[in-house]
């Protein structure tokens, strides 16, 4: 079981095409930065997304996700590669 960066329903999009939350939703907000690689979703779902941008919003700060192609498993797979390198 993994444990998410960010809290986040991955089927909603804002009118940017972006996937959409909250950065209360963090579990370490620090870590949400533009550019960084997280993994957002649910206990239900889960995925690897690049963090677009942060903006303001009425009611927090509006954290903007990429969904990167294939399964949370594929990017442990390629982490561990790399490791033992």
């Amino acid at each position: 079981m993994y444990r998410v960066d960010i809290t986040a329903d991955l089927n909603a999009e804002d009118d940017t095409g972006w996937i959409w939350t909250f950065l209360d939703e963090a579990h370490d907000p620090t870590r949400i930065v533009p550019d960084a690689i997280v993994v957002a979703g649910d206990e239900d779902a889960m995925a690897v997304c690049q963090v677009v941008d942060l903006v303001p919003g009425g009611d927090g700060t509006i954290v903007h996700l990429r969904l990167l192609p294939g399964r949370v498993e594929d990017y442990r797979d390629l982490v561990h590669r790399a490791l033992a390198g």
